[in-house]
């Protein structure tokens, strides 16, 4: 079974899904320079709606996952400065086995993320 990515954002927040997140997909080359592969966003459950990579897409390299929080929280009820501590959050993360599930979560506040390697 060819290898997938995955992601969701969860807004800790409030204890929600973060739904309507923007995501940009990069792969990144050797020389450091990033090429755009899609750009979705999240659904209600804070998911995307399929897969990042799949059906033979995902190739071992160097990846990144840009998630424009900065936005999200703009339009939700919390006290926020109107220039944000968090905007634009990066995660580079390496695929080292393209046969495999890579799933990338977002946990977010204004003020705090965190990330690991889901299953």
């Amino acid at each position: 079974m060819p290898g997938r990515l995955t992601t969701h954002v969860l807004d800790t927040a409030q204890g929600i899904p973060a739904r309507n997140v923007a995501i940009e997909l990069r792969r990144i080359d050797p020389e450091d320079v990033g090429t755009l592969l899609k750009t979705v966003r999240t659904n209600a459950d804070g998911r995307t709606d399929e897969p990042l990579l799949a059906d033979g897409a995902l190739e071992a390299g160097t990846y990144e996952l840009t998630f424009k929080v900065g936005d999200y929280f703009s339009t939700q009820d919390l006290s926020v400065p109107e220039l944000p501590f968090l905007d634009i959050v990066p995660v580079r993360f390496g695929i080292a086995d393209p046969d495999a599930h890579y799933h990338v979560p977002l946990l977010v506040s204004p003020w705090a993320y965190s990330t690991y390697r889901g299953s």
